[in-house]
């Protein structure tokens, strides 16, 4: 099973920026595909930001649509979430993950590793 461990979280103001970091260890990266999910208080884990171990497919949710961008480089074993126009709606818990899979599953039980988790904190 591969090991995850998320950087990058903080506090922002409303329309600032912020760069996710998942770094992946103990097993060939390039296996998986990737998720980003977020979870905030009193919600449902929901998927993010997803991308194919090939880097062809990458799937966002409505929300964060032109606002947020996933990256992966397989040398060096990280995927990336690069978060633009941040709003208040955006705090929440973030974690990545990983599916031993081409494509990236929707659903969060399709995962089988997670990472700690990273907090993002908007303000308005």
């Amino acid at each position: 099973q591969v090991q995850l461990a998320e950087s990058g979280g903080g506090l922002v103001q409303a329309g600032g920026s912020l760069r996710l970091s998942c770094a992946a260890s103990g097993r060939t990266f390039s296996n998986y595909a990737m998720g980003w999910f977020r979870q905030a208080p009193g919600k449902e884990r929901e998927l993010v930001a997803a991308i194919s171990r090939s880097e062809i497919s990458r799937y966002y949710a409505d929300s964060v649509k032109g606002r947020f961008t996933i990256s992966r480089d397989n040398a060096k074993s990280t995927v990336n979430l690069q978060m633009n126009s941040l709003k208040p709606e955006d705090t929440a818990v973030y974690y990545c993950a990983s599916a031993l899979s081409s494509q990236p599953p929707r659903s969060a039980g399709g995962y089988d590793a997670w990472g700690q988790g990273t907090q993002v904190t908007v303000s308005s």
